[in-house]
Parts: C-alpha cells; sequence; structure tokens
C-alpha cells in the first residue's frame, strides 16, 4: 500500500460526487460490519444452545480454566449466565481496544497498515469459530482485530476531505449508513443460515465478508489518504486553556450517563434473543419467523426513521426552537425506556402464553428513535465540546460507554433467570430511564460547564 496521495481530481468526485476513497471505505465497512453483527447475532444463541452445554464445552481449548476464572470474579453462574456473561465481555472489549489500536495506528503503524492488521486479526478470528476448540482464541482474536480496525478506519474519511469542504458531513452520514445496511443485512444472511442450517455455516459466511471487506481496502488502498505517523515528532500540541478541565468533566459525566444506555442497548444483542427464542409467538402465517431476524428488524428500524428525524430537527432549527443536545439525550433515554416497558406490558398481557409478535415489532421502532436521539447527538457533542488538546482521545472515549455497557448488559444477563421476563424488563427500564433523570436534573450545571448555550 503505497503512501501516495490522491489526486486532485479524484478528491472532488468519483462516488456520488465524494471522492473515490470515500467509496472503498464505505464498501469495507459495510462488509466488515456485515461480518461483524453477522457473528454477532449467533453469538448468544450458539453458546446458550450448543457450545456451553456440558457435552460439548469440553472440545473448548481452555474453557475449564476460563469458566474457573469468571466463576471467581463473578460467582456460581448457570450455562445461560455464563453465556451473557461471556457475551458482555467479549462487546466491551471489542469497544475499548479501539482506544489502543487509535494510538498504536496513529504514533506507529499508520492507519492504513493498521487497518490491514486489523482486518487481518478479524478474517482469521470469524474462520476460527467455526471450530469449537478455537472458540476462545477466536474471540480474542475478534477484540484485538476490532481495536485495530475500528477507529482508523473511521479516521480516514475525514482526511479525504480539506478542511474547508462543505461534503465531510455527507461523507461520514454514507459511512454510517453503510453501518446500519451490513448490520441490516447480517442477520438475515449470517444469522439465518447459522440458526436454521448450523452454527458453523453462518460463522464462515461472517469470515467471507471480512475476508471481501479486507480485499476491497487493500484495492483501494491507493485513494486513501496519505500516511500521517507522528511517532517522534516535534509536533506542537494544543495546551489546556483555563476552564478546559470542567468542559472535559462534563463530558465524560456525560459518557458515563450513556453508558446506562448502552448498557441496555446491549441486550438487545444479548438476552433479548433468548427472551424471543421462549417467549414470543414468532409464527407468522406459514413463516416461524427466525429469531435472528428481529436483530435485522433494529437496524431497518434506524435505516427508515432516520431520514423523518433528521428532517425534524432541520424544522426545529429554522423555526428556532431547536432542542439542545442535552436534552436531546434525556429524550433519547426515556424513549428507550418507553420501549422496554412495552416489553413488559406485552408480557403481562400474555400471561402464560407467548408473546405477541407485534410487542417485539413495536419496541424495535421505539428502540429506534431513542438511538437516533442518543448515539450520534453524544458523539457530535462529544466533538463539539472537547478542547483541542484533547479532542481526538475524548472521542475515543466515547466508546468507553459503550465498553462499560457491555460489561453491563453481561452483569445484568444473570437476572434472566431469576426474574420473570416482565420484571426483567421493568429493570432495564428503570436502568436507561435513570440515565433520563440524571441529565435532566444535570443539565444547568452541565451547560454551565460546557460554556455551550445550546448543548
Amino acid at each position: 500500500m503505497e503512501n501516495s496521495l490522491p489526486t486532485q481530481d479524484e478528491r472532488h468526485r468519483g462516488f456520488f460526487g465524494h471522492p473515490k476513497g470515500l467509496g472503498f471505505i464505505v464498501f469495507t465497512e459495510a462488509w466488515e460490519r456485515f461480518s461483524f453483527y453477522g457473528m454477532q447475532a449467533l453469538l448468544v444463541l450458539y453458546m446458550t444452545s450448543y457450545l456451553f452445554l456440558p457435552e460439548h464445552s469440553a472440545n473448548v481449548s481452555g474453557f475449564d480454566g476460563f469458566r474457573a476464572v469468571m466463576s471467581s470474579v463473578f460467582g456460581d453462574l448457570s450455562t445461560q449466565a455464563l453465556a451473557t456473561q461471556t457475551f458482555g465481555i467479549y462487546i466491551g472489549l471489542v469497544y475499548f481496544a479501539p482506544v489502543f489500536g487509535g494510538f498504536i495506528g496513529d504514533r506507529w503503524l499508520g492507519r492504513r497498515k493498521a487497518v490491514a492488521v486489523g482486518a487481518l486479526f478479524m478474517v482469521a478470528g470469524h474462520f476460527m469459530m467455526a471450530f469449537e476448540a478455537a472458540f476462545l482464541s477466536a474471540l480474542a482474536a475478534l477484540i484485538v482485530g476490532s481495536g485495530f480496525l475500528k477507529g482508523n478506519l473511521a479516521a480516514q474519511v475525514g482526511e479525504l476531505y480539506d478542511p474547508e469542504d462543505g461534503r465531510r458531513d455527507a461523507g461520514f452520514s454514507l459511512y454510517n449508513m453503510a453501518i446500519n445496511v451490513g448490520a441490516f443485512l447480517a442477520p438475515l444472511a449470517c444469522g439465518t443460515l447459522g440458526e436454521l442450517y448450523g452454527w458453523h455455516y453462518g460463522f464462515g459466511l461472517a469470515g467471507i465478508g471480512m475476508l471481501l471487506a479486507l480485499f476491497i481496502y487493500i484495492y483501494g488502498s491507493r485513494h486513501l489518504p496519505a500516511e500521517r505517523v507522528r511517532a517522534g515528532a516535534s509536533q506542537t500540541v494544543p495546551k489546556l486553556q483555563p476552564g478546559d478541565g470542567r468542559r472535559i468533566a462534563a463530558v465524560l459525566t456525560v459518557l458515563g450517563i450513556t453508558s446506562l444506555y448502552w448498557t441496555v442497548q446491549t441486550q438487545v444483542w444479548n438476552t433479548y434473543p433468548l427472551w424471543i427464542k421462549g417467549r414470543v409467538d414468532r409464527v407468522a402465517g406459514d413463516l416461524e419467523v427466525p429469531v435472528t431476524w428481529f436483530q435485522s428488524l433494529d437496524s431497518l428500524a434506524v435505516l427508515l426513521l432516520a431520514p423523518p428525524i433528521i428532517w425534524l430537527w432541520q424544522r426545529q432549527v429554522k423555526r428556532g426552537n431547536a432542542k439542545s443536545d442535552l436534552n436531546k439525550i434525556a429524550f433519547g433515554c426515556g424513549v428507550f425506556a418507553s420501549a422496554c416497558v412495552l416489553l413488559s406490558i406485552g408480557e403481562t398481557l400474555a400471561g402464560p402464553d407467548k408473546v405477541a409478535l407485534v410487542w417485539p415489532v413495536m419496541f424495535h421502532f421505539v428502540c429506534a428513535i431513542g438511538f437516533l436521539y442518543i448515539g450520534p447527538v453524544a458523539m457530535a457533542l462529544t466533538s463539539r465540546v472537547a478542547p483541542p488538546s484533547v479532542n481526538a482521545m475524548l472521542i475515543s472515549s466515547y466508546y468507553l460507554g459503550i465498553f462499560f455497557g457491555g460489561f453491563g448488559s453481561g452483569y445484568l444477563g444473570r437476572f434472566y433467570e431469576a426474574m420473570s421476563p416482565a420484571q426483567f424488563w421493568l429493570l432495564h427500564a428503570a436502568v436507561v430511564g435513570t440515565g433520563a433523570i440524571l441529565l435532566i436534573i444535570l443539565t444547568r450545571p452541565l451547560k454551565a460547564a460546557m460554556k455551550e448555550g445550546a448543548a
């Protein structure tokens, strides 16, 4: 991968009026997310229904030691609780690793090499998932690979544009659309194949998706931004200014509160599939809807609702009654809490019978509204308010909310067997609802600390 700059012509047209390199990054990301979410859609079902059962867990290399460590930390765990806790740790580390991977790519390897190394680890990890003995090693490889790839790939989107280029926001929108398209298609393809025809077929398809991502990235490397490795460079780093400490503390407080949201949102990929499998009437006509299709519905709802919500925000700006970012995040937490209440209502009305299909469908569309008011808004707030001297570090810290949320979802998953399903989802409504209450209480001091009238 030569260290060459895209030509001036390539920087101004090539992919829907954007730099040609954006097309390669977008398709790399789409296939990478396809592989990631395809495997993730199957993971908890695979562990609880097959791999962690006594007759199969003996085939997993290092499983006894792994279970002993988990028991020493979290106490005695049932097979289901061990699976949900394992998932939570895996997801948490997937979103913690980019903090280190971004630093290594920025300081030593360079972003293009870091993405290639990460993709190689992820290809290996996905294909290793097809072998029971390599399960724990496969998860480790996927964590390392995601750490190298995630932040370094996203950073290259911004580097395709000059600072004053007005296409930058649209470029990031195309990049994020690729994430949601990959997340929508993956459970339909990998999930259906693994759930109906064999776990390892689904994991293998995820590996093929990651291999395609690697090929696309390498093929398009000459159209990507030049490397800017800063190791040992005597660069001028902006110093913290008076008041920056309060702004940093305010941003970290907001990100800490969002971890309550991520705890509940991550449950959609953790314990929620077990609830769908055991408690929902999935028969629609002559079709029994596969469990993994509900995770595709989650991404589809975001794709469908994003345009009208963005239109609403733009209209509010024109009318002069736009909501502050803090109010949007608080509203999103409240909406997500109401989505969990819907599941509890569905359970209560069903009684001993199975829950009607309409309740999880409504749940996903309400969830999508909550996500659109929290995820992108919190990242934009962080980017705008964080002082220049620590801006990149705080943007990376955004993912720490997902890191803590992953661990939190694993911890809460153990209560699924101890509570009724209605109580279980009310517990999650209380967790994310607490985030809304905290933001409402802290809005005034947070705005003052950020010195942002529209924060």
